[in-house]
């Protein structure tokens, strides 16, 4: 069975556009580099970031492949799959394996609110349909669906359900599926405004939305904890607030391509029905961007750090 190793920064890659509503595939890969000098470990393409609702399959497609021919062998690729029906996520399921994907990150259903047995039963049959990896993608707050702790105990049996990116916004369910799994699921924290506070409560890593922008300072703050000096940690992580607090607003795609734009790695290019921010709001965000690449904090070698606990201890 296939396998990823859950743990670190993974971003949560931004889909650029070119101004004729193309793939910017020279930006995605100046912007994905950047993401692979700055130490990330691992990348996610076609989620909520990703625009992935507004891509087509070719498109997919061809990000995985590209995305591949970059990393080669080195930092997994990972798709997302949110899909409205069971029979659509399957075959998103076999069709990212085979255009090379090495796991994916699996939404409950979309657009139905399904009660507990249909969300495990759609869970089940992708799961059975691939062998690759997967990290159930739990936000109730965005996709109106909870997965529970013991809907988890009943998908433990499952031995390609091997993570959770956890959304709920409370950072005491880290604590309670490790009390509950021990270490059965990694835990990677899917909200960048707790995210250092789920990575001290015990979580495995960080599915990061603002490190599309700021990619050595999102994996800084991970490897400082990593590393124990959380001092450090905690001095990047309270200048990066203002800026992570981009990523919990319903115009987070828009509000991280402003971000991207602004330290040089993207566009503001979005697809329609999506516009670029103008008048007050646009003024509102250009300051906060302002304001952190002023005061933008010098970094250590965090790269050559040594670590002094495993994350999930």
């Amino acid at each position: 069975m296939a396998t990823i190793e859950w743990k670190g920064v993974f971003p949560a890659l931004l889909t650029p556009f070119t101004p004729d509503d193309h793939l910017d595939l020279p930006l995605y890969r100046a912007n994905l580099e950047a993401q692979l000098d700055a130490g990330v470990d691992g990348i996610i393409i076609g989620g909520s970031l990703g625009e992935g609702g507004s891509l087509s399959h070719a498109e997919r497609a061809e990000l995985i492949r590209y995305s591949r021919d970059i990393i080669g062998k080195g930092v997994p690729v990972v798709m997302n799959i949110a899909e409205p029906t069971t029979k659509a996520a399957v075959q998103a399921a076999v069709d990212a394996a085979e255009y090379g994907a090495q796991g994916l990150m699996l939404l409950p259903p979309m657009r139905y609110r399904a009660d507990e047995a249909e969300t495990l039963a759609f869970f089940r049959a992708v799961a059975s349909a691939t062998p690759l990896p997967i990290m159930i993608y739990n936000n109730p707050v965005d996709y109106k669906i909870l997965v529970t702790l013991d809907m988890f105990e009943a998908l433990a049996e499952i031995p390609n359900i091997q993570a959770v990116k956890e959304s709920t916004r409370d950072v005491s369910n880290v604590t309670r599926m490790i009390n509950r799994f021990g270490k059965r699921f990694r835990i990677l924290c899917g909200v960048d405004t707790i995210a250092m506070e789920c990575l001290l409560m015990g979580a495995d890593g960080w599915v990061a939305g603002l490190v599309d922008a700021f990619p050595r300072e999102t994996v800084a703050i991970y490897r400082l904890i990593l590393a124990g000096r959380l001092e450090e940690a905690l001095r990047i992580y309270r200048w990066f607030l203002p800026v992570l607090e981009l990523d919990i607003h319903p115009k987070l795609v828009q509000y991280i391509k402003m971000a991207a734009a602004r330290t040089g790695i993207g566009s503001e290019h979005v697809r329609a029905p999506r516009l670029i921010p103008e008048g007050n709001e646009r003024t509102r965000i250009v300051e906060v961007l302002d304001e952190a690449l002023k005061t933008r904090p010098q970094l250590p070698d965090y790269l050559n750090l040594r670590a002094a606990r495993t994350v999930a201890a």
